[in-house]
């Protein structure tokens, strides 16, 4: 059984676990490091900092276990940005990814979503491009990664809930 729980500050000890797993499983998927999270930044005040200045955190958890995250907020144009998404691996192939997307599209109510992924991770392209997003060109922020971008006319395709059936 899949859950999906919104973090609120209070929930710090659980994001700063999942996260330090996720930057020491795939160190090269995001844009922190764990040594940047670890050792003098790894401070209660810093986690709740971050779950307060970003708007929307969630944990999914599989069978009672925590097993993925995601994040989002809203840019300066109103594109949500979907940020810090991770799997554990025991979860991959589960659904655990497309509730986390489901949940950020969810919490987006129309608005474009984007992403930045690296041009590597083809499970995660294929992933995004499962729940409606196209590619749109070279990420502004890392040469390794591309931009992906869903429409808010996306809003009319079937609720992508539906692929959680199918492999992350």
């Amino acid at each position: 059984m899949i859950e999906v729980r919104e973090l609120r500050p209070d929930d710090w000890q659980m994001w700063r676990r999942l996260r330090q797993e996720a930057l020491s499983d795939a160190p090269a998927a995001f844009g922190s490091t764990l040594a940047e999270w670890t050792g003098p930044g790894d401070t209660e005040g810093r986690w709740r900092a971050r779950l307060t200045d970003v708007p929307f955190n969630v944990i999914v958890w599989w069978r009672g276990i925590p097993a993925g995250m995601v994040g989002a907020y809203v840019d300066e144009e109103g594109t949500v940005e979907l940020i810090s998404m991770w799997v554990a691996p025991f979860a991959r192939g589960r659904g655990v990814a497309d509730a986390a997307v489901s949940a950020v599209l969810d919490w987006a109510g129309g608005r474009a979503v984007g992403l930045s992924v690296k041009v590597d991770n083809q499970a995660a392209i294929k992933l995004y491009r499962r729940h409606g997003f196209a590619d749109a060109g070279r990420s502004p922020d890392d040469a390794g990664e591309r931009r992906m971008l869903r429409s808010m006319s996306m809003n009319q395709i079937p609720d992508a809930r539906d692929a959680a059936c199918r492999a992350d």
